[in-house]
C-alpha cells in the first residue's frame, strides 16, 4: 500500500485536518500503522522516539475506522500512566475531532463530576483514563460497563514501558481482562512507547490474556543526531545524596560553605565577587538563558537544585526562570511549569525527577542536564529524549560530584562510581542500543492481594471457586497454585479482609472494607503518608515530614518558614522566607542492572577515551585508571585491604549484590567469624573478620566451597530475612504485600528474586589479590 493509497483511506475530516496544519506528508510511523489498522485484525505495537509522531499514527486510522463504522459505545479507551499526559492528548484529540462529531472524554481524579456525568449519560467516542480511575470504575460502576464499554473496538496504552514490569503494570492487564466480560467483541490493542529494548516482552504483555497476534512495525527512523557532555566535580558539600533513604536530620540548615552571600573586592579591586562552588557554577552557566530541565533522581535533589540555581540568579541580578516538577509539587503548580515550558518563548528551568521523563508535550527544549547518574539506559534515553524535537539535535550534559576526599581513604572510595556509571550507560546504548528489560513475577503477591478484593468487591459476594476462577484465571497469576491461594484466602478470613457467609460463600470483611472503601484501594503503588503544604490558601505540595512551627523547609524550590502544622487534617500553614534548606522525602531503593554494572568493569579493564568527557571527567578518569591499574581492581574481585579487611566488587546490579551479601552473612559468618559486613550497593561489598588476619585468598575459597554445596533456601531464610530482601530488592515494598503470607512472601523471593546458578557462575570466576601482591 502506497502513502497515497493510505492517505485516501482515511477519513475526510483527517485530511482536512493534515491540509490545515500543513502536514507535507505522512511519516513512515503513520502509513505504517495505517496498513496494520486497515489491512490486519492484529494488535499493533509502536516503537519509535519522541515526537515521532506515535500518537496521531495510532488515532488517524483508528478514528476512520470508528468514523467508517460508528460504535454503540465508547469506541476507544486510552490508558496512560499520569493525568498531565492524558490532559494533554485530551487537547490535542479535540483539536483533531472538533469537526467529526466523535467526543474525546477524559477521566482521572481531577475531572469535574459534570463532565464524568455527560459520558455516562451518553458513552460513545474517546475515553482517556488512568489505571486507578478503570479501577474505580470497574468496582463502583460495573452495572453500567456493557452500556459503557459492550462495543469497546480499541484500547490504546500509551508509555507501555513504564507499566511492564511493575505492579501499575500488572493492574492495566488485569484490568482489561475483567473488562473483557462486558465486551461483545475483543477488541484491539496498540501500545506506544520510545524506549523498548526487547520487543518480543513488549508483544507478550501488551496482549496478555488474547488470542489475537501482534505486529511491531520496523520504522525506518532517520539517525537522531545527540551532544553528550559529561563533567565533574570534587564538591565538599553535604549535599543531597540520592543513596539515602531516611534522613533524621532532615531539617537541618546548610552549611555556611555552601554558598558565600558576602561579597570580596576581586583581584583587581574594581568590582565584587561571589564565592560559590564550582558544581552549582557549572549548572547555573550551561543553564543560562536556555530552556533546559535538570533531572535529579530524588526530589530532595530536584528541590535543592532549583533553590540554589534561583539564590544564584538573585544575587547575580538575573531573572527568576525557575520551577520545579515533581510528584510531591501541587498540581497547579506543575502545569505551571508544564504550561511555561510549551508556550514560552523565553528561558526557562525546570529541575525535575521521573515525573516529566513521560511524552508530555513540553515544546522545544534546548538542553537537558543530569545531576550525577541516572539509573538506568531506558531513563538516559527518556530524559535526552525531552530535547531535539523538530529536528534539532538532542542535548544532554551530564554533571557528576563526589565529596573530596580526605587523607587516604580505602580503595573503594577512592573511585568515581557516579562518573563511571553515566559513561557505562552512555556507551551501552551507543555501543549495543541495549535498554534493560522488565521482570515478569511468578508471585506478584501484592497485586494477588489487590485483584482479590477489586474483584471480589465488584461481584459483591462469591464462592471460593468462583473467586479462584476469576482471579486466578487472570494472566499474571497463572504460577500461583491453588493451595497458595486457598493459604492466603485463610488468612484474609482470619485478619477480617474477607468473611464466610453462612451458605459458603465470601464477602469483605469489615477490615476489608476500611481498605477497599478508601480511594486510595486504587492506586497500587505505595503511597505515602503526606502533609498538605498551605500559603496563602493555595497548595504547595506536599512533604513526609513536616518540621515544627518556627522552622523552615524547601519546597516548590522556595523556603518556607512553618506557621502551624495541623496533625488531625496533616495541614502545614506556611510563609515565604529567604533562603534555603534541605527538605527530605524518602526516597526508594533505585535499582540497576547486571550490565551495566559490567560495563563499568570494562571501563576500567580497557582504559579508553571517551571523546563526551570534558576536561574534570578526564582528568578524574585519569585518576581512576592509574588507580585500578596500581590496585589490581582493573583485574581482580576480592581484595585485602589490610589487617581484618576484605573488600569484594561483584561488578552485578542491585540485587544480585544483596543475594551475594545475604550469602556471605548465612554461609560464611560463622567460618569467618564476620564482625560486619558493609559497602556502597551496588559497588563493593566490605567485609571485617573478627580474629586472624583477613586474606583476599581465604575469603574467596570459603565462599565458594560454601556456595556449591546444595543450599535449602527454605531453611536458610527466616521471616527477617523476607522483610529485609523485600525492601532491598523493590524500589519500595510492594503496597500490600504487608496483608499476603509470610510463607508466600518467601516463595516470592525465591522464585523471583535469587538466582544461585547465576550467583554461582559469577563467583566462579571471580579472582582475588592479597595484600602486597599489588603495588597499592
Amino acid at each position: 500500500m502506497t502513502d497515497n493509497n493510505v492517505f485516501n483511506r482515511l477519513s475526510p475530516f483527517i485530511k482536512n485536518y493534515i491540509y490545515r496544519n500543513n502536514w507535507t506528508e505522512l511519516r513512515e510511523v503513520q502509513v505504517e500503522a495505517c496498513k496494520v489498522i486497515f489491512d490486519t485484525d492484529a494488535h499493533l505495537l509502536l516503537s519509535t522516539g519522541t515526537a515521532s509522531g506515535k500518537t496521531e499514527a495510532a488515532f488517524l486510522p483508528v478514528l476512520t475506522e470508528l468514523t467508517n463504522d460508528p460504535p454503540l459505545s465508547v469506541g476507544v479507551l486510552y490508558v496512560a500512566p499520569l493525568k498531565s499526559l492524558i490532559n494533554d492528548q485530551f487537547y490535542r484529540l479535540n483539536g483533531l475531532l472538533e469537526e467529526a462529531n466523535i467526543p474525546v472524554w477524559h477521566w482521572h481524579g481531577d475531572v469535574s463530576q459534570s463532565h464524568k456525568k455527560k459520558l455516562m449519560r451518553e458513552p460513545q467516542g474517546v475515553l482517556q483514563i488512568t489505571p486507578e480511575s478503570l479501577e474505580s470504575m470497574l468496582i463502583n460502576k460495573n452495572r453500567d460497563l456493557v452500556r459503557i464499554f459492550g462495543d469497546l473496538r480499541f484500547i490504546i496504552i500509551d508509555e507501555v514501558h513504564s507499566f511492564m514490569g511493575t505492579d501499575r503494570g500488572i493492574q492495566v492487564i488485569c484490568q482489561l481482562e475483567r473488562l473483557q466480560r462486558f465486551i461483545r467483541n475483543s477488541p484491539r490493542r496498540i501500545g506506544l512507547s520510545a524506549t523498548l529494548g526487547d520487543y518480543t516482552k513488549a508483544e507478550q504483555w501488551l496482549a496478555s490474556g488474547t488470542d489475537r497476534r501482534i505486529i511491531t512495525p520496523q520504522i525506518n527512523v532517520s539517525s537522531q543526531k545527540i551532544r553528550l557532555a559529561v563533567e565533574h566535580f570534587y564538591d565538599p558539600l553535604d549535599a543531597p545524596k540520592d543513596e539515602k533513604k531516611e534522613q533524621p536530620d532532615s531539617f537541618e540548615s546548610e552549611k555556611d560553605a555552601d554558598i558565600n552571600l558576602e561579597e570580596k573586592e576581586d583581584e583587581k579591586g574594581d568590582g565584587k565577587e561571589l564565592k560559590t562552588t564550582a558544581f552549582w557554577e557549572y549548572i547555573y552557566e550551561k543553564s543560562l538563558n536556555k530552556k533546559c530541565i535538570i533531572f535529579a533522581n530524588m526530589r530532595d535533589q530536584a528541590e535543592y537544585a532549583i533553590a540554589m540555581l534561583r539564590q544564584i540568579a538573585e544575587l547575580r541580578g538575573s531573572p527568576d526562570i525557575y520551577h520545579v516538577h515533581h510528584g510531591s509539587i501541587s498540581s497547579a503548580l506543575r502545569e505551571e511549569a508544564e504550561s511555561e515550558m510549551k508556550e514560552s518563548a523565553a528561558p526557562i528551568v525546570v529541575g525535575a525527577t521521573l515525573t516529566l521523563e513521560m511524552g508530555i508535550d513540553i515544546g522545544q527544549l534546548e538542553r537537558i542536564i543530569q545531576i550525577d547518574a541516572p539509573s538506568s539506559v531506558s531513563s538516559f534515553l527518556q530524559r535526552l529524549g525531552r530535547s531535539g524535537r523538530r529536528g534539532n539535535a538532542s542535548e544532554m550534559w551530564f554533571v557528576c560530584r563526589e565529596e573530596k576526599p580526605s587523607g587516604l581513604p580505602m580503595l573503594p572510595l577512592r573511585m568515581p562510581w557516579k562518573l563511571m556509571q553515566d559513561i557505562a550507560i552512555i556507551q551501552l546504548y551507543i555501543e549495543e542500543h541495549w535498554i534493560e528489560q522488565p521482570r515478569k513475577p511468578k508471585y506478584p503477591l501484592s497485586m494477588l492481594y489487590h485483584q482479590t478484593m477489586s474483584v471480589l468487591a465488584e461481584l459483591g459476594e462469591a464462592t471460593p471457586a468462583l473467586l479462584a476462577k476469576r482471579v486466578l484465571g487472570m494472566e499474571a497469576f497463572k504460577s500461583i497454585s491453588f493451595d497458595d491461594y486457598r493459604e492466603l484466602l485463610q488468612l484474609l478470613i482470619q485478619n477480617d479482609h474477607l468473611q464466610l457467609t453462612s451458605e459458603g460463600s465470601m464477602i469483605i470483611g469489615l477490615t476489608g472494607e476500611k481498605i477497599v472503601g478508601s480511594f486510595k484501594f486504587f492506586a497500587v503503588f505505595p503511597e505515602e503518608d503526606d502533609y498538605t503544604i498551605v500559603a496563602d490558601s493555595n497548595v504547595i505540595g506536599k512533604v513526609e515530614f513536616p518540621p515544627p512551627p518556627g522552622e523552615r523547609m524547601t519546597i516548590a524550590g522556595r523556603t518556607w518558614e512553618v506557621l502551624e502544622v495541623d496533625l488531625k487534617s496533616k495541614i502545614v500553614n506556611v510563609k515565604r522566607v529567604k533562603g534555603k534548606i534541605k527538605t527530605y522525602w524518602a526516597g526508594g531503593n533505585l535499582k540497576i542492572d547486571n550490565h551495566i554494572l559490567q560495563r563499568m568493569r570494562r571501563i576500567l579493564t580497557e582504559q579508553n577515551d571517551f571523546p563526551y568527557l570534558q576536561k574534570g571527567a578526564k582528568e578524574r578518569m585519569s585518576e581512576a585508571y592509574f588507580l585500578a591499574r596500581s590496585s589490581g581492581l582493573d583485574k581482580y574481585n576480592v581484595v585485602s585491604l589490610g589487617g581484618k579487611s576484605v573488600c569484594i566488587f561483584p561488578w552485578m546490579g542491585n540485587i544480585d549484590y544483596y543475594t551475594i551479601m545475604l550469602l556471605i552473612k548465612k554461609l560464611c559468618g560463622h567460618m569467618l567469624n564476620l564482625k560486619s559486613v558493609g559497602g556502597q550497593p551496588p559497588y563493593f561489598i566490605t567485609l571485617k573478620i573478627g580474629s586472624g588476619t583477613a586474606t583476599a585468598d581465604d575469603f574467596l575459597a570459603e565462599f565458594r566451597t560454601a556456595l556449591n554445596q546444595q543450599i535449602n533456601l527454605e531453611y536458610m531464610l527466616d521471616d527477617n530475612d523476607i522483610i529485609d530482601l523485600k525492601g532491598y530488592y523493590e524500589y519500595k515494598p510492594p503496597k500490600f504485600d504487608k496483608f499476603a503470607p509470610m510463607s508466600l512472601l518467601k516463595k516470592a523471593i525465591i522464585n523471583d528474586y535469587i538466582d544461585l546458578d547465576r550467583i554461582r557462575t559469577a563467583v566462579g570466576s571471580w579472582t582475588s589479590l592479597n595484600e602486597g601482591k599489588a603495588e597499592t
